[in-house]
């Protein structure tokens, strides 16, 4: 088919001016092409053996003859069935009208395309594409049965079907004798094939002959090393042993680094502990001399005050010790001013009290954090000194007021 595709100009084919086919009146109007198909029989006979060679198989041929009881048609030669094929073509008969159906079966898909074409214009178009599509047989039907189909496409489409039939007869013959060649070339091939077979027969014989005497050797070696036990010598095992306690001492080693390590950081935080604990310590010692010395001291009238008046802000501590807390600071010339640090006192009345004392102290257990932070930015505005307490016990305080705040910064 691909040498159709290139041979695409018209054969000077004469037809013959009895031919049914060529004779007919001026062509019908569209209705009547889309609902009349010729039959073979409405044909010229010079086109029934293109017809039934080229858009039948021989087995739909044979199926078709069989029906109408031809007795040897399952037997007779591919040539004998095309002759009886082309002389049914032309009969209105049984085999005819069998002949029509099996055509028109085999190529419904097609003449359902060419049966919406109603000129042959268009009916030439849709045979370009079917060629180029290859699609011969079926377009070839198609084309002959449509009643739309003209003197110069008829002609035009058969010389092509006739060409294509000495076409493809040439290229039969070319493809048998490469068919030949290709037959002798397989059966060189084959004795080739055969040939590398038994050589490769005979190497496997050889593999497996030295795989089994190798397995042979194999077996022997392990019976004669399971005979003779592996001795070691008496030097070979004191170094093992050696060995053996070296790389033990090296791990207790190890382990006892490990341990002299975290033995050393608890020392470390002990000793950081215990400085901590001792500046606690100092701290109560002082608050404690303070609490005797005011509890023997029968007057507190006593107490040494500072020579000069001193104004102290006090933020957060208890409520219930602020009584005690200005009768303290009292004692020492020291006008206490208080502010609970929130609780009840509003923490804008923060700036105007640092602003008018001379210091601040706060407790740190008991004061919370946003009271304690705002003292600390106060008093560094104000270039006020300021101490945070231990805590908001009376002794903290004693102690507090105990020298100058000044000088404790």
């Amino acid at each position: 088919m691909s040498v159709l595709l290139n041979h695409k100009q018209p054969l000077p084919i004469a037809l013959p001016t009895a031919a049914k086919r060529l004779d007919q009146q001026p062509l019908p109007d569209a209705e009547t092409v889309k609902a009349q198909r010729l039959k073979t029989w409405d044909m010229a006979s010079m086109f029934h053996c293109s017809i039934v060679g080229t858009c039948l198989t021989t087995t739909e041929l044979r199926q078709v003859l069989a029906k109408v009881g031809d007795i040897d048609a399952k037997s007779a030669s591919d040539h004998t069935l095309h002759s009886r094929g082309v002389r049914a073509a032309g009969q209105r008969d049984i085999a005819g009208k069998l002949l029509n159906k099996a055509l028109d079966r085999r190529h419904e898909r097609i003449l359902k395309q060419f049966s919406r074409l109603s000129t042959a214009a268009e009916i030439r178009a849709q045979w370009n594409i079917a060629v180029d599509e290859g699609d011969i047989s079926g377009a070839y039907w198609a084309v002959m049965s449509h009643p739309a189909s003209d003197r110069p496409l008829v002609q035009d489409v058969f010389g092509e079907v006739h060409m294509l039939s000495h076409l493809v007869g040439s290229s039969s013959r070319l493809d048998l004798a490469r068919l030949r060649k290709l037959q002798l070339d397989l059966e060189a091939r084959d004795e080739k094939i055969a040939r590398q077979e038994a050589r490769l027969q005979a190497a496997a014989n050889d593999h497996t002959f030295l795989q089994r005497r190798i397995d042979e050797l194999e077996a022997g070696l392990s019976r004669r090393q399971a005979v003779v036990p592996e001795v070691m010598s008496r030097d070979q095992r004191q170094d093992e042993k050696l060995r053996e306690k070296l790389e033990a001492a090296d791990k207790r080693a190890e382990d006892h680094d490990g341990r002299l390590a975290a033995l050393e950081a608890k020392l470390a935080e002990a000793e950081r502990r215990a400085a901590v604990l001792a500046d606690e310590n100092n701290a109560l010692q002082r608050e404690l001399e303070l609490v005797e010395a005011a509890i023997v001291t029968p007057n507190v009238s006593e107490v040494v005050p500072f020579s000069e008046p001193q104004t102290l802000l006090y933020v957060g501590g208890r409520k219930s010790l602020f009584d005690r807390l200005r009768k303290l600071a009292e004692s020492r010339n020291i006008d206490l001013v208080l502010h609970d640090g929130g609780v009840e006192d509003n923490l804008s009345l923060l700036p105007a009290m640092v602003g008018r004392v001379s210091s601040a102290i706060f407790p740190v257990d008991c004061i919370s954090h946003s009271a304690a932070d705002m003292v600390k930015r106060l008093c560094r505005e104000n270039s006020k000194p300021y101490r945070p307490l231990r805590s908001a016990s009376l002794a903290s305080f004693a102690a507090a007021i105990a020298q100058p705040l000044a000088a404790a910064e």
